[in-house]
């Protein structure tokens, strides 16, 4: 059955896949950009690709672009947009540390406000937080989005559990490590205000963490399994892809019970 979907942070990586994919399916796609330029590059693409979707540039920090979420009737709506940035949580800035949370929890629970009253309104829907693995584990140097991810965690369960009585229902979609180019941004990021005369965290050691990023999965497989899950009715509340991920995670879940200090 053809759904309408609602989906930010669209203009790159996964979401971008998803919305493409999700449109070629047959569901009416409302594709959404953080800026003007990205807005442009997908309607073209979306052109190269024959797909017809409604594409309008929306950053969810910026109180305007938000309010245009309501001018729009829905049956899913994807919380997809974030933002990414490494660095040692002993020593992060504190303005890089708040700018991720603004983009990634507050501005990303605003816009999940405005969908869940339509939905309420209409007595169903469906809300879609796009989450991380990291939302369940914890890597060095990825404290900050992963302090972000397991707050989603915490908002998406509760939020479940709030929607239940009014039809609504909601998710999470939690990918591995995907080569699209968000982590590797991320990790670089970091460097633009770490000086190893200043700080106390070992350069070395922030360097051989990053090598995991050569050893990242095909983000064409975690698009697909998004545009199966995404319109669906009925799935797990919690989907990680892949599988070896969520056999990792569970993993990492069952061991927190044993650390020692």
């Amino acid at each position: 059955m053809s759904k309408t979907i609602f989906i930010t942070g669209a203009g790159t990586g996964l979401g971008r896949g998803a919305a493409i994919g999700l449109a070629k399916a047959g569901h009416r796609v409302i594709a959404t950009t953080e800026i003007t330029a990205q807005k442009t590059d997908l309607m073209e693409e979306a052109k190269r690709q024959g797909v017809d979707m409604e594409i309008f540039k929306l950053d969810i920090t910026n109180p305007r672009d938000v309010a245009q979420i309501m001018e729009y009737d829905f049956d899913v709506f994807v919380a997809n947009a974030a933002i990414n940035e490494g660095g040692p949580l002993g020593e992060v800035p504190m303005d890089r540390f708040r700018a991720l949370f603004e983009v990634n929890v507050f501005a990303t629970l605003e816009t999940v406000q405005l969908a869940a009253h339509q939905f309420v309104r209409k007595g169903r829907g469906k809300i879609v937080f796009m989450s991380s693995m990291a939302g369940i584990s914890a890597t060095p140097y990825v404290g900050p989005y992963t302090a972000t991810k397991h707050a989603i965690e915490g908002i998406a369960q509760t939020l479940k559990a709030e929607m239940e009585e009014f039809g609504v229902q909601v998710a999470t979609i939690n990918p591995g490590a995907y080569a699209t180019g968000f982590n590797d941004r991320s990790a670089e990021e970091k460097w633009k205000w770490f000086d190893s005369d200043i700080y106390y965290t070992k350069k070395e050691a922030m360097k051989k963490q990053e090598k995991a990023l050569n050893d990242q999965f095909d983000p064409e497989d975690m698009i697909q399994k998004m545009i199966e899950i995404i319109p669906a009715d009925h799935h797990k509340f919690r989907t990680v892809h892949p599988q070896e991920t969520e056999e990792q995670l569970k993993k990492t879940e069952k061991e927190r019970w044993e650390i020692d200090i």
